[in-house]
């Protein structure tokens, strides 16, 4: 019933879908706040005063998920290294989960996200090659990597925008290799996230 009652509340008038915190049920404007649960991973959509509880706050149920990517123009990775890592396709994203203790690999499919279970030794020389990754925030940011045909791109993103991507591809994926549409959705996600994401300063300045 509580569930019912939940989903009854986004809507002020048939026909009319509005988003609503999900933690007080305001009514929320696009573009507004997420915050995960890192033991479940589930994220929450959130008004600014629920997001502004958990800013900067440790040991609380939920966490606020930064809304800026960085573009890594100048990420370090060879294909001995991003084999070493052993994923079965092109597109990943690496986080630290709190609650795991340990570093987690995803990439998306059509099913979902999927975790890589394989040994990830290959991480510590690639943060060593890459001292940003040193810096990224557990829980809510990740490096997502987008290494399909010739593509090169790498980001610090918000863990939103990574389970963005993989409800992109479970949406429009069909067949074995996807097809136009999901491609097409997939170009667009990397080239909307480039568009807006900053630059570090140190490789704004060199460009």
């Amino acid at each position: 019933m509580e569930e019912t009652l939940n989903a009854l509340r986004r809507f002020v008038r048939p026909g009319v879908l509005v988003e609503r915190c999900d933690l007080c049920a305001a009514e929320v404007i696009p573009g507004h706040p997420h915050l995960i649960e890192p033991a479940t991973r589930q994220i929450q959509c959130a008004c600014d005063p629920c997001a502004f509880l958990f800013s900067n706050q440790e040991g609380t149920r939920f966490k606020r998920i930064p809304r800026d990517a960085t573009y890594l123009s100048t990420f370090q990775l060879t294909d001995l290294q991003w084999g070493a890592l052993m994923l079965p396709i092109q597109l990943a994203f690496f986080f630290h989960s709190t609650p795991d203790g340990r570093l987690v690999a995803l990439y998306p499919s059509p099913a979902g996200a999927t975790e890589s279970l394989l040994p990830l030794d290959a991480w510590g020389e690639i943060v060593s090659d890459n001292p940003v990754l040193a810096k990224l925030e557990p829980d809510v940011e990740a490096l997502l990597v987008n290494r399909v045909g010739e593509r090169r791109e790498y980001f610090i993103a918000p863990i939103d925008k990574c389970y963005e991507l993989v409800g992109l591809i479970r949406a429009k994926w069909s067949g074995l290799s996807g097809g136009t549409e999901a491609w097409k959705a997939i170009d667009g996600f990397f080239a909307e996230l480039a568009k807006n994401a900053r630059v570090p300063a140190k490789e704004a300045a060199s460009a």
